[in-house]
């Protein structure tokens, strides 16, 4: 196997860079003592993470996003396990359909997803309803998902259901037992997209959340609307840890090749 030249990893290097710059530097910012935006030269200081938790609007708006990226992954994932083992499994009038009405919410900007649903929930009196939004949000997180599912079942070896079949286990026995466990590694990464989506999702929900109901990135668009303060930078600091913590909590327990990639 050839290996790269220093150009190439010169270049690599480069790019990963760009990428992670802004992450820490925002990340860096969080820990100034001052009041503005800045770098800390002199010392480090929690005062602005202290700020975030004594701040019930964020509090509030924090368990907001975690209640509603649970449940809307959740929601997801249950529909695009059964969607994928048909569209994998299955020939029948409407497959590729089914398949690209799942995959639409990726290419649809989610600011007209916004509107639409805005329009959708003023017809149906769903305003403001918190089962309303976690549809709204399934609708486009299940594509992660859905791709991370058909990704597992592609070249799946049925020998072992077929061998279960035959020893007189049903069907929900065989799902149960043999299925749902080689494939759980690429459901439990769809989800897990799923939920980081969800959380960090601010355009569709903009338009369809209540007062009651904004979501932690919502709140961070209207305080940011309000005054810049080194207070954003720890929040967005916390969001990227919580983010971080999820991926390599995957990693160490089915590995991100394994998720991501869908080597076995």
């Amino acid at each position: 196997m050839s290996k790269n030249g220093p150009l190439a990893l010169a270049f690599n290097a480069l790019v990963i860079a760009f990428m992670l710059a802004p992450l820490l530097v925002v990340c860096i910012v969080a820990f100034t003592p001052e009041n503005t935006l800045t770098i800390p030269t002199t010392r480090f200081s929690l005062r602005w993470f202290e700020a975030v938790f004594a701040h019930p609007d964020f509090m509030q708006s924090f368990w907001n996003s975690l209640w509603l990226a649970l449940a809307s992954a959740t929601l997801a994932t249950l529909l695009a396990v059964p969607a994928g083992m048909a569209i994998t499994r299955y020939e029948f009038a409407g497959r590729d359909f089914l398949n690209g009405l799942f995959l639409s919410p990726l290419i649809i900007p989610h600011l007209v997803l916004g509107v639409a649903l805005l329009r959708l929930f003023a017809l149906v009196g769903g305003t403001g309803s918190f089962g309303w939004l976690v549809l709204a949000h399934a609708l486009i997180v299940t594509p992660y998902t859905l791709r991370l599912v058909i990704a597992a079942l592609v070249g799946f070896d049925r020998s072992a259901e077929q061998a279960a079949l035959s020893l007189g286990a049903s069907q929900a026995t065989m799902f149960r037992r043999i299925t749902l466990p080689m494939i759980l590694p690429g459901v439990t990464g769809g989800w897990l997209l799923a939920f980081i989506n969800s959380f960090d999702e601010v355009t569709m929900s903009i338009f369809v959340t209540a007062p009651s109901t904004v979501t932690l990135p919502v709140r961070m668009y209207m305080y940011a609307t309000e005054s810049i303060d080194p207070l954003m930078a720890a929040v967005s600091a916390l969001m990227v840890a919580v983010t971080a913590c999820a991926m390599v909590v995957l990693d160490r327990v089915y590995g991100l090749d394994r998720v991501l990639v869908g080597r076995r």
